[in-house]
């Protein structure tokens, strides 16, 4: 609530799990005042209104949150291209890899045919081109003593593209992808002694994202800058877009930008000056 104008700005969900906190954090340096009330999961008012100096910011990529406002909106969001997903296994071994770096790719067989099917494709690749990141060759707090952690990811079609069941096939395609590992990393297999695993259906089911995608709307030509979703919501007055389906983009700084960009556009609108 900003005690000054009587304005509350509101953000509502589904958001992950500290965005709440962070725009909070984030509104607080341009001078917004603390965020009075924070409705997650779509709620509303008691009155099921808003009050007249409401702002509300949504992320549109999320299934129930912009995507499913409204038919015309609904079609229009649908028909854009989505980013692909991913296969995320994280693990954490018994044995110390020095001679590794933090970040390693390592590219499969095939380079174009394989991109035709993590983007097109309507079924699992075989092969895979894989990311490895060994936090602890930084960090060797990152474990306990003597042991390495690790995530490793794969990029994979989306549901909307490729409708698997993730259940049944993640673990051996976790398990394609520590053999894969294995001349990299000797004696790997048996050395892990945790591992976990995070598909295309967590991203839809913890995260809400469209189809599962793990990076929102594709960043196309006609989907990137101008073309992209707008922060600010060209139909309905006081709605704010943020995070990785708008402006500028995916990826953790386009993210933390998508944040500055929601809170300069509230703060013009608003007509809030950063002390």
């Amino acid at each position: 609530m900003d005690e000054r104008r009587g304005e509350q700005f509101l953000v509502v969900g589904p958001l992950g799990p500290h965005a709440f906190e962070d725009l909070q954090r984030v509104l607080e340096d341009v001078a917004l005042g603390m965020l009075h009330r924070i409705l997650p999961h779509g709620g509303q008012h008691a009155d099921h209104g808003r009050d007249p100096g409401e702002a509300v910011a949504r992320e549109p990529g999320r299934r129930r949150g912009r995507i499913n406002t409204a038919g015309r909106r609904q079609r229009r969001l649908e028909r854009m291209a989505w980013s692909m997903s991913l296969f995320v296994l994280y693990f954490g071994t018994n044995r110390r890899y020095p001679n590794l770096a933090h970040h390693t790719i390592l590219f499969g067989p095939r380079f174009q045919g394989l991109l035709r099917d993590i983007f097109h494709g309507h079924r699992l690749p075989e092969d895979f081109s894989l990311y490895l990141h060994a936090p602890t060759i930084t960090d060797p707090g990152m474990a306990p003593p003597g042991g390495e952690s690790f995530y490793v990811l794969s990029p994979v079609p989306h549901l909307g593209n490729a409708a698997i069941d993730w259940e049944a096939v993640a673990p051996g395609y976790g398990d394609a992808i520590l053999a894969a590992l294995e001349p990299h990393l000797p004696g790997l297999r048996d050395a892990i002694v945790t591992r976990r695993h995070f598909t295309p259906a967590d991203f839809a089911s913890r995260f809400n994202a469209h189809q599962g995608s793990a990076f929102s709307v594709a960043p196309t030509l006609t989907q990137s800058a101008y073309f992209r979703p707008h922060n600010r919501d060209p139909d309905i007055p006081g709605l704010y877009l943020v995070g990785a389906g708008t402006h500028p983009g995916a990826g953790v700084p386009g993210v933390v930008n998508s944040a500055k960009a929601t809170c300069d556009t509230i703060a013009a609108d608003f007509h809030v000056v950063g002390s």
